[in-house]
């Protein structure tokens, strides 16, 4: 059975698990167990927590929210008083809460869901249980914001208009109406502009994404790098190769993966190193993207071994 298959049916079994739990599973070091579940977060086939197990997040399957309760006594002091107020109220005002409940609200994510709500043009920011659908929570809101009195308006004396003021206003209606077709025709004008905008912009993206080939094929040659393998998985985005370069102790063979993409992602990398390792060969790395933070520092640490050249 696959890894990522045997992962995924321990964590049906068991719930939200830490790598060193994958670990034992698997028998592999934790290394390896962690670049599976990176691979599976990033193929969404799993979520990772805020909250931690010792120093690690855990890893779950979407529809294992609820279990992430069991974690919650991981929070510290201050945390886990604003997460069973919120458990409390299901729904806070963000505005309403004392300085340290609202810091803490933004560092619970995993138990409380931000929601931006604009009402007689003003925004307020709310935060809802994280198990609360989002129809509940809506009728909550607005029982907080009926408790708000509206401002009294002042009486005003209504006056009957004047002939002439009523003479002025149906003039003005029949001058509205007579514009009414131009300015359709106007408004037409300008969606046809801007659609034809747009698809003049989608061939241009169709030409950067064709050209990606060109610059691949061209930093082969450039590095005299021998293909004895090709596999493209996703046209001008994603292909997996065999390679031969060249070095002092003569030709080596290589596990290559091109990424045409603008974030290369820890999940990118480890997917690419575990199959390296399944194929026993070292792993070249081609992207014309950046690495995120996390990646980078994934690159540094773990994967030493791993070559990656920007094309």
């Amino acid at each position: 059975m696959d890894n990522r298959q045997r992962i995924l049916d321990l964590i049906r079994l068991k719930g939200p698990v830490i790598p060193i739990q994958v670990a034992k599973e698997i028998r592999t070091d934790t290394m390896i167990a962690s670049a599976h579940l990176s691979e599976l977060v990033a193929s969404r086939h799993l979520k990772v927590s805020s909250v931690k197990h010792g120093s690690s997040p855990l890893y779950y399957i979407p529809g294992q929210e609820a279990m992430l309760q069991v974690f919650a006594t991981n929070l510290n002091e201050k945390e886990k008083r604003t997460y069973d107020i919120l458990k409390e109220h299901l729904v806070l005002q963000d505005s309403a809460q004392e300085p340290l409940v609202r810091y803490t609200l933004r560092e619970i994510k995993d138990f409380a869901v931000p929601l931006q709500v604009n009402y007689d043009n003003k925004s307020e920011l709310f935060w809802k249980w994280y198990l609360l659908p989002n129809e509940d929570a809506e009728k909550r809101i607005k029982a907080i914001l009926g408790k708000v009195e509206p401002k009294k308006e002042e009486k005003q004396t209504v006056l009957e208009p004047k002939k002439e003021e009523i003479k002025k206003v149906e003039e003005k209606k029949k001058e509205i109406e007579e514009r009414k077709p131009k300015a359709e025709k106007i408004e037409r004008k300008v969606t046809e502009e801007r659609v034809e905008r747009k698809e003049e912009r989608g061939k241009i993206g169709e030409k950067r994404d064709e050209s990606f080939s060109s610059v691949l094929e061209g930093f082969i040659s450039e590095n005299k790098i021998e293909v004895v393998e090709k596999n493209v998985l996703k046209k001008d985005s994603e292909v997996e190769m065999v390679v031969r370069l060249p070095s002092s102790v003569g030709n080596l063979l290589y596990f290559c993966k091109v990424k045409n993409k603008k974030k290369i992602s820890d999940g990118d990398l480890s997917s690419a190193y575990i199959q390296s390792q399944s194929r026993k060969m070292p792993i070249l790395f081609l992207t014309n993207g950046e690495l995120t933070k996390k990646a980078k520092e994934m690159l540094e640490q773990e994967f030493k071994s791993m070559t990656l050249k920007k094309i």
